[in-house]
C-alpha cells in the first residue's frame, strides 16, 4: 500500500485531511489538500484514490517460434463496462504483495502459465490509471521455451480459472486493431516488442 507523500516533494501541495472510505478489499481514501496553481493562487481540492498496491506483468515470447504467451480469464470490471463476454486476453500479471517486483512476477507467471522464468528484462514502469488508482505496474519481458511449459491455470482455491493462450506475434498485433486485445499493459508490451524488443526485425 502507498504512504502519504512528504510535504517536501512538492511545495505546491499541502495535504490537510485523509479519510478512509473503505478497506473491505483494498483501500479507498478521500484526501483534502491545498494546491497552488501556476498563477500563484491556492485552491482546496478533494480526490478519491483507490490503493490496491503495486503490480508486475511480463510479456512471454518465444523468439524461435515467433509466438507470445498470454492468459485469458474472466474480468468482471470490463464485463460490466461493455466488454462482450468479460473473457480478457492479457499478459500474465499480479500484485507484488510483500515481494519485490521480480520475485512477484516469477511467482505469478508460474502460477498462471506454468512457465518457470529464467532471464528477465525490465522494460518500463507505468501508472495504469493516474486519475484515481495509485497502482504502479512494473513491466517485464522474458523468453520462454514451449517445451518447458507446465500446467498453469492459476490457483483454484483463490477462484482463478486461467486459460493459457499461445499466439503468433503478428496475430497478437492484429488483435489490437480488431479490439480482441484491449488490455493496456498488453498493448504497450506488444508494441514495445515490435518497436524495440525481440520482434523488431519481424515488425520491420
Amino acid at each position: 500500500m502507498t504512504s502519504l507523500p512528504s510535504p517536501s516533494r512538492n511545495p505546491r501541495v499541502r495535504v490537510t485531511d485523509v479519510e478512509v472510505l473503505s478497506s473491505a478489499w483494498y483501500v479507498l481514501r478521500r484526501t483534502t489538500f491545498d494546491y497552488r496553481h501556476g498563477d500563484g493562487r491556492w485552491s482546496t481540492e478533494q480526490r478519491e484514490t483507490y490503493d490496491r498496491g503495486n503490480g508486475a506483468t511480463v510479456l512471454l515470447y518465444d523468439p524461435a517460434g515467433g509466438t507470445v504467451l498470454l492468459t485469458r480469464q474472466f474480468r468482471y470490471p470490463v464485463y460490466v463496462n461493455d466488454h462482450p463476454d468479460g473473457m480478457f486476453l492479457e499478459t500474465a500479471a499480479g500484485l507484488l504483495d510483500a515481494d519485490d517486483a521480480e520475485t512477484a512476477i516469477r511467482r505469478e507467471v508460474q502460477e498462471e502459465t506454468g512457465v518457470r522464468l529464467g532471464e528477465l528484462e525490465h522494460v518500463f514502469d507505468v501508472y495504469t490509471s493516474p486519475g484515481s488508482v495509485t497502482e504502479r505496474l512494473h513491466c517485464y519481458a522474458a523468453p520462454y521455451d514451449p517445451a518447458d511449459r507446465g500446467e498453469g491455470g492459476g490457483i483454484a482455491e483463490e477462484g482463478e480459472d486461467i486459460e493459457v493462450v499461445e499466439l503468433r506475434f503478428a496475430e497478437a498485433l492484429k488483435m489490437i486493431e480488431t479490439g480482441e486485445i484491449a488490455d493496456a499493459k498488453t498493448i504497450m508490451l506488444l508494441q514495445w516488442a515490435a518497436l524495440r524488443g525481440p520482434f523488431r526485425d519481424a515488425a520491420d
